[in-house]
């Protein structure tokens, strides 16, 4: 509970013991002040050093990560890019093959209906005349053979 309040860890404990523990040993250590301070010098040469390989290889690991990384993101914006023009291609090409099938049977249509009003216009032709015939036949049986 103590440590879930301060945020801490095991580890900063540990590290924290380590740091006390090395300073007490320098000062109760045998040897003389020059002696403890050439080794300390020693050590932290040693200790700068391994941190700049670790800084090297992580520099390089991660230079390798980003390069990776950009390849494949430009593969995949090139095949990304290439199914997105295939995909425009395709679509074109059914709008026409759609509008070309639109235009034919508006044609059809435009057709059979130019020869409705054609046939219908040839009935009401054909009505009017008998229509007509009719008319005069009532006409000269109204007026009958006196000649009126």
């Amino acid at each position: 509970m103590y440590q879930e309040r301060r945020g801490g860890s095991a580890f900063g404990a540990f590290l924290l013991g380590g740091i006390i523990g090395a300073v007490l040993g320098l000062l109760f250590s045998p040897r003389s002040g020059r002696e403890n301070r050439e080794m300390i010098s020693e050590k932290a040469r040693e200790y700068w050093d391994q941190g700049l390989d670790v800084y090297e290889t992580g520099r390089e690991r991660a230079t390798e990560m980003y390069e990776t990384a950009s390849t494949t993101a430009a593969e995949k914006s090139d095949e990304l890019r290439a199914k997105i023009d295939a995909a425009r291609v395709r679509l074109k090409e059914q709008v026409a093959d759609v509008s070309e099938s639109a235009r034919t049977s508006m044609g059809k249509m435009s057709n059979q209906a130019q020869e409705g009003i054609d046939t219908a216009a040839e009935k009401a032709d054909e009505a009017v005349e008998s229509a007509g015939d009719k008319a005069s036949q009532a006409g000269t049986e109204t007026a009958g053979p006196s000649g009126v």
